[in-house]
């Protein structure tokens, strides 16, 4: 093994040890696992600390009911119970791809997700890396997309208010799963109508909820909404969750789908939203850093910078829709 290629391994087994006796000793609800053959010598889950920010709190909820797998030169992230879902099955390296790496990366993704998981068709790369990434020519070719991401923390110290009041006519909820479940799949189907396979991706949207629910009882967090109330009913207008990572002891929090029903768009709806699940997170569940990840060129980043939100590091994702 040459010198690089020890490095790369090496970081992801760094501390390994320490860690898989931390999640022993502390997971209280020995729900949040890592399965299957290890790849490493140290025979344990990978060196979660490691990673960025970004790329730790991702996992979370791999852990929680799929699989997060150290190789150790990769992460495999495998979740059955959603095979569809691009980012719950997955292979994280720590370094932009290189010379061959295209042949190598189909390969392992072959071996390690869709030879277990047919519904699997997609491909999926993620990349720990501080540098700029660009799409080489061969992913490229390959039908490939590069997406990158820009990580947001915030203190409760540094939470501001809105510079607007919330609307007239709609109120903040605490949702209770799986019982409003439903009106957060109808929402999301609505918001990514235009972007996914409408049946497709409910089924997608389904499942995830049902992750939701059950992090929730296990009291891991919380999905939040604002309603409004028309033609006698009341109806789901924004909605986000968030929850913490059992295994750290330093109050993280990672944020989930913030989005807004687009008949309720431009009326400072998200900001209002994300405020009130900031000021939950911070004075009912006991975080003390919350994490948002958006897309850099979202007019949303602004509204999260607006509320205290301050950008870090971006993640990097290497992406092909099923074929």
């Amino acid at each position: 093994m040459t010198g690089r290629k020890a490095a790369r391994s090496g970081r992801f087994l760094r501390d390994a040890e320490r860690f898989a006796a931390s999640l022993r000793s502390h997971d209280p609800i020995g729900a949040m696992r890592t399965s299957g053959r290890a790849g490493g010598p140290a025979g344990g889950p990978a060196s979660l600390s490691a990673l960025s920010l970004g790329w730790q709190t991702d996992l979370i909820f791999a852990r929680f009911d799929g699989q997060v797998i150290d190789r150790g030169n990769h992460l495999l992230v495998r979740t059955s119970s959603n095979p569809t879902f691009w980012w719950g099955n997955f292979l994280l390296f720590q370094h932009a791809p290189g010379a061959g790496d295209l042949e190598r990366w189909m390969a392992l993704f072959d071996e390690e997700i869709a030879a277990h998981q047919p519904e699997s068709r997609h491909r999926a790369f993620g990349i720990d890396a501080r540098e700029r990434l660009a799409l080489p020519p061969e992913f490229a070719a390959a039908g490939f997309t590069l997406n990158e991401a820009t990580v947001l923390t915030l203190a409760r110290e540094q939470l501001r208010e809105p510079p607007k009041a919330m609307p007239g006519g709609f109120e903040f909820h605490v949702l209770e799963l799986p019982r409003d479940g439903a009106a957060v799949v109808d929402k999301q189907v609505a918001v990514d109508a235009k972007r996914y396979e409408a049946i497709g991706y409910r089924v997608f949207a389904e499942r995830q909820m049902a992750r939701y629910a059950a992090m929730q009882r296990a009291g891991l967090g919380h999905w939040f909404g604002l309603f409004t109330h028309a033609g006698g009913r009341a109806l789901l207008a924004a909605s986000c969750g968030l929850f913490r990572d059992p295994a750290r002891h330093d109050g993280l929090g990672r944020f989930q789908y913030v989005s807004t029903h687009p008949d309720w768009r431009r009326r400072g709806l998200c900001t209002a939203l994300v405020h009130a699940a900031c000021r939950h997170g911070f004075e009912a569940m006991g975080l003390r850093t919350l994490v948002m990840v958006a897309d850099p060129d979202d007019v949303a980043i602004g509204v999260y910078e607006s509320l205290g939100f301050r950008r870090g590091v971006s993640t990097w994702q290497f992406e092909r829709a099923p074929r």
